[in-house]
């Protein structure tokens, strides 16, 4: 199986609940040309009033300082793969599969198909975890 294996960053901002909270960062992030793979919006219901936007990858000198001036940064705690390529049936139990197999627990799991391909952002629970999934993926 041929498959695009990586460790990415994942970044968060803390956003407002409210009708456009979204909107302007990725506003910002649109100005800056980030083409963005992948988003995650939720409220917290632990801090009411406000919300989280998850996003990857961003890439460039650009990119970076346009999310950080909204409140992006890096994740410390969220670890991520991004696997990529050819959509079969089952893939993503084959995969999860793999990495149970060696050990690899998942925190969350986001995937989505368009066409022939897959993608899928596979949140670990450290940098350990996140590099030695890569290397079982890669292996498959």
């Amino acid at each position: 199986m041929e498959l695009s294996v990586e460790h990415v960053d994942v970044w968060a901002a803390t956003i407002e609940d409210k009708a456009g909270g979204l909107a302007q960062v990725l506003s910002a992030l649109r100005d800056a040309a980030a083409d963005l793979q992948f988003v995650v919006a939720r409220r917290t219901p632990e801090a009411p009033g406000k919300g989280v936007v998850f996003v990857a990858p961003l890439q460039g000198e650009r990119e970076i300082h346009a999310a950080t001036q909204v409140g992006f940064s890096v994740t410390p705690s969220l670890h991520s793969v991004r696997v990529m390529g050819l959509d079969q049936s089952g893939i993503i139990a084959q995969l999860s599969q793999m990495l149970a197999d060696g050990g690899i627990n998942l925190r969350g799991v986001s995937a989505a198909v368009l066409g022939t391909q897959f993608i899928a952002y596979l949140a670990v629970d450290s940098l350990a975890d996140a590099e030695k999934a890569v290397d079982i993926l890669q292996r498959a």
